[in-house]
């Protein structure tokens, strides 16, 4: 099975979620293994559930709410924030750097 290498940040307050480490780097299949969208090519939508199954350490309900990145967080692609990049659907490429910093700060 084929890979693409990302470069994955979180800030905000999610890298708490994410054993306390800003940046991570990462091989995920290059197409979805599994579900109504096997052999389909991996898109973020895939990769949130990646990164919450493979990642995450701790409250999943902080990152993903109702099968997406839960509001209150901005996904950046490649410095482009993802509703100009077709948001979750949008086709993961080789060394894409998608970052995710959570805008909600408690107090």
């Amino acid at each position: 099975m084929a890979h693409l290498k990302l470069k994955i940040e979180f800030g905000g307050g999610l890298e708490l979620l994410f054993s306390n480490q800003r940046t991570h780097f990462v091989a995920i299949p290059s197409t979805v293994p599994q579900g109504d969208n096997k052999g389909q090519p991996a898109d973020i939508n895939f990769l949130t559930h990646w990164l919450r199954d493979n990642l995450l350490k701790e409250r999943p309900e902080l990152f993903i709410d109702t099968g997406t990145v839960r509001p209150g967080i901005l996904v950046l692609v490649n410095d482009t924030d993802w509703e100009l990049e077709g948001e979750g659907e949008y086709k993961l490429r080789e060394d894409d750097e998608i970052v995710f910093i959570s805008t909600l700060h408690g107090g």
